[in-house]
């Protein structure tokens, strides 16, 4: 095939594929055009995750009316002129392809009136053509609307996540940039339903309660520390709230928000010791340096940076960070009046319980009932099940020791306990779920992100047990929890549903579901840290032996360890020796 230059509609299109991945790239795009243009009021509306209609109005400088068919041009940018300035950059803006691009891939009218504009004017763009240039009455500021996204791309369109992922992409976004621009007021509203509204009033610990709930704001800690040129603020999560992800960690560096594995691996740095292995915290951190230590200019969505002393960035965000741990986390405490013998028909906390974890709802073992003759009438074993169970005891309040014929067994209690209550719950599928009804209904709020997935739920939640209905704006209120969890807080088994779900992009109901039970068990189950009486360790047993998959929790985790008579022969050389 002979060399050939690509027609311009042809180029800029496989230049919008760089910029525009995905709705939440426009969104990103159009807010950093109204950031730069001084706006205090930024307001988005969303219809079908933005592939119907993405409309973002602020009240910032305007377009002068004979610069607007310029603004949608490729390289046209009032940002810089001259390569150097790319090693000064203080705007979120300096290419000039954001409008270009998506012009390219979709219906764009952009409305703008200067402040000193007797009147607006108005461009209608589809698929990079011009179709409409014209005056248009508004008030002051700049009004993009996006319509029918990656219309002239379809393929584009089958590359995009469910509309449940593609929304929550979108709210993340907006999240976080009310968090770095506390003194702008955010708006956003999906399908006609507002997700967030933040007050612009500069308080920032007002916007974290609007993102991440109230209870969690009042918990973060605040992170503030500065060294010559590198200023370091925002929050942190105490080692008593963890993620099983990153995806709650938040770096912006001069207001620009980016993805830097090096700033993560500092802050989870800071944590080492503090936290379980394949947890991480929750944090929101900004990033103020000067624009010559950093190059912005790396990515061709400008996510990524890089810093002239990288080492020294981390060494102090690591610093922040651990300073801010150690002021407000001291040291844990033992309870020493535990350490007291109690009646072996009460459930005992641990003795040695930690002070910053004494809020911890310590769910009973209510569903563990020791029924003999019904494990005598269960249908013979399948090939994975285990045999007869002697239980010798506890150790260290979080694993039970017991004897089979084939050598010792070490049970995790939390895991096994996991996998007692997963099957009872999916026994129960297709039929009437026991549920009890709470004495006086309870009202919780939910993070933006989580209140979308809760939405989406709810009639699954219902089947299996619970009674959850909206609340107004991210506000829910429980009614009935499953019987199996009436032992539990019925606001912790709610939250469980969404406190660091992993979405499945492409999933069946049943799977969905089933992972939805399989977390509600795993904050129901008995934790490390409890003392079990030995009728209760029995029943555990017990119920673990009855189960299909006795081995694994349902998160896929071992709940025992099998050490076989010949492997602890060997161990205590009594093999080879003879």
């Amino acid at each position: 095939m002979p060399i050939r230059i690509l027609a311009e509609e042809v180029a800029s299109q496989i230049a919008a594929g760089e910029v525009i991945e995905r709705p939440a790239s426009v969104v990103k795009e159009l807010m950093e055009n109204a950031l730069d243009a001084g706006a205090r009021r930024v307001e988005f509306r969303v219809i079908n995750a933005g592939k119907e209609l993405i409309e973002v109005s602020d009240d910032g400088y305007g377009i002068p009316s004979e610069e607007l068919t310029l603004a949608v041009t490729r390289h046209a940018t009032s940002k810089l002129s001259r390569a150097e300035d790319l090693f000064r950059i203080k705007t979120l803006g300096f290419r000039g392809e954001a409008l270009a691009s998506i012009a390219s891939v979709s219906r764009l009218t952009l409305t703008s009136r200067e402040k000193n504009a007797e009147i607006g004017w108005k461009i209608v763009v589809e698929g990079g053509k011009l179709l409409i240039n014209e005056a248009a009455g508004m008030p002051i500021g700049t009004h993009v609307r996006v319509e029918n996204l990656f219309f002239n791309v379809p393929a584009r369109l089958k590359f995009l996540k469910s509309d449940l992922t593609e929304k929550n992409q979108i709210t993340q976004l907006v999240s976080r940039y009310a968090l770095a621009y506390p003194q702008i007021r955010f708006r956003l509203v999906q399908d006609g339903r507002e997700v967030l509204q933040s007050l612009g009033n500069n308080n920032r610990r007002e916007v974290l309660a609007q993102v991440f709930g109230n209870e969690l704001a009042k918990q973060m800690l605040a992170v503030e520390l500065e060294e010559e040129d590198i200023r370091v603020e925002g929050f942190i999560s105490p080692v008593g709230i963890s993620r099983s992800n990153r995806r709650e960690i938040t770096f912006f560096i001069n207001g620009r928000w980016v993805q830097d594995t090096g700033l993560s691996a500092a802050l989870i740095q800071a944590y080492h010791t503090l936290l379980m292995v394949g947890r991480f915290p929750i944090a929101a951190l900004f990033i103020e340096i000067s624009p010559e230590l950093v190059d912005v200019n790396v990515h061709p969505a400008k996510a990524e940076v890089r810093f002239r002393d990288a080492d020294r960035v981390f060494r102090v965000v690591q610093r922040a960070v651990k300073r801010a741990l150690l002021a407000y986390s001291p040291a844990p405490q033992l309870n020493t009046s535990l350490w007291q013998s109690r009646s072996s028909e009460a459930m005992v906390e641990p003795a040695w319980e930690m002070a910053h974890e004494s809020d911890i709802v310590q769910p009973t073992i209510e569903s563990l009932t020791v029924d003999d003759k019904s494990v005598q009438q269960q249908s013979p074993l399948p090939v994975d099940a285990l045999p007869l169970l002697r239980v010798i005891g506890q150790v260290g309040a979080a694993y039970l020791v017991a004897e089979g014929p084939d050598g010792l067994y070490l049970i995790d209690q939390h895991a096994a306990h996991e996998r007692v209550l997963f099957e009872k719950f999916m026994r129960q599928a297709g039929k009437e779920i026991p549920s009890q009804a709470l004495l006086h209904p309870q009202t919780f709020e939910v993070p933006p992100q989580a209140a979308a997935l809760l939405h989406s739920q709810i009639e699954a939640l219902n089947r299996w047990g619970f009674e959850v209905e909206p609340f107004g704006g991210n506000t829910f209120r429980v009614r009935r929890i499953p019987a199996l969890l009436s032992g539990m807080e019925p606001l912790e088994a709610v939250r469980s549903l969404v406190e660091d779900f992993e979405e499945d992009e492409t999933p069946l109901q049943a799977e969905i579901e089933a992972r939805v039970i399989a977390r509600v068990c795993k904050r129901a189950a008995v934790k490390a840290g409890q003392i079990l009486s030995m009728d209760e360790q029995i029943a555990l047993v017990r119920d673990l032996e009855r189960c299909q998959s006795p081995r694994t929790c349902p998160h896929g985790r071992p709940t025992m360890i099998h050490l076989s008579v010949d492997l602890l022969e060997r161990q205590f050389g009594r093999r080879g020796s003879r």
